[in-house]
């Protein structure tokens, strides 16, 4: 499935040096994985999460998920070798901590020619989006938002007021230079109520999916950022009524006393394509 066309409501963060997680990872109905070797690993585990997780993906058993892998960045001793390595590995991205210019990306696209995927988790970072967003190797952005939380030194809210501004910036630079975007993680992997209401939150500010730490979250994101029964059977009327009224030389149509045009159609017909994508991705 072309990386570019799948779904992304799961993303599920896997540490790259743990055999049992990866295993796990398997048999989750996650759409896609980051295997990570930044952040779950540490320093004395670096090389050999290397080596650990390349065996990992060439026994495969992942199915259909995209398979990310998250390196160190190559300003640290482990990451122009953990680009190396992924390069070689049975993976379908790279994705890059931190990444504040599209001259990072320019240096980790001298070591692959593998899709990327940025990390997008600081001030400079925020400002930078488009120019990020806009290099001709990148395909997906990942709010990190626990790490822009940090550098803002904002204050948890339920309704993420102080991460409003980064998030739509990343959104506006995604969606403007066609990249695929998921939202950061929730924290409180028990909390099934706060994960579904920042899950909707993402869902309608556009965010194609979230990122998950927890096996436990993932039945939520794939629910939340879903089609509904609902919305497919409007999403035909749509497209049915506004057929109907071309063919009767009429420019819009009137579906359930809402005036139906071409840009509800564009709408309709793609959350319909969304649908079919994840249930391909199901089989």
């Amino acid at each position: 499935m072309d990386l570019t066309l799948r779904p992304y409501r799961s993303v599920l963060y896997i540490p790259g040096s743990k055999d049992r997680a990866l295993d796990k990872a398997r048999t989750l109905p996650v759409d896609a994985i980051i295997f990570d070797l930044e952040d779950a690993v540490t320093p004395s585990e670096k090389e050999a999460a290397r080596s650990t997780l390349a065996a990992a993906l060439a026994e495969g058993g992942y199915g259909k998920r995209a398979r990310i892998v998250r390196i160190n960045g190559l300003d640290t001793p482990w990451g122009a070798e953990d680009a190396k390595a992924a390069n070689e590995m049975d993976c379908d991205a790279i994705l890059l901590p931190k990444v504040e210019s599209a001259a990072q990306l320019d240096a980790l696209a001298a070591l692959t020619d593998k899709p990327l995927w940025a990390m997008m988790e600081t001030p400079r970072g925020m400002m930078a989006a488009m120019e990020i967003g806009a290099h001709p190797q990148l395909v997906g952005m990942v709010m990190g938002t626990n790490d822009l939380a940090k550098e803002l030194n904002s204050r948890f809210r339920s309704d993420r007021l102080p991460m409003l501004t980064s998030l739509g910036l990343c959104l506006l630079a995604a969606k403007a230079t066609g990249c695929i975007i998921v939202d950061g993680v929730y924290n409180a992997f028990k909390d099934d109520a706060g994960l579904k209401a920042e899950c909707d939150q993402g869902r309608d500010m556009g965010f194609d999916g979230k990122t998950l730490i927890h096996p436990a979250q993932v039945d939520v994101a794939n629910s939340a950022f879903a089609p509904t029964e609902a919305e497919i059977d409007l999403a035909r009327r749509q497209i049915e009524a506004f057929e109907a009224a071309e063919k009767a030389g009429a420019g819009v149509a009137v579906v359930d006393g809402k005036i139906v045009e071409n840009l509800h159609v564009a709408t309709a017909q793609g959350l319909l394509a969304k649908a079919e994508a994840i249930a391909a991705l199901s089989d």
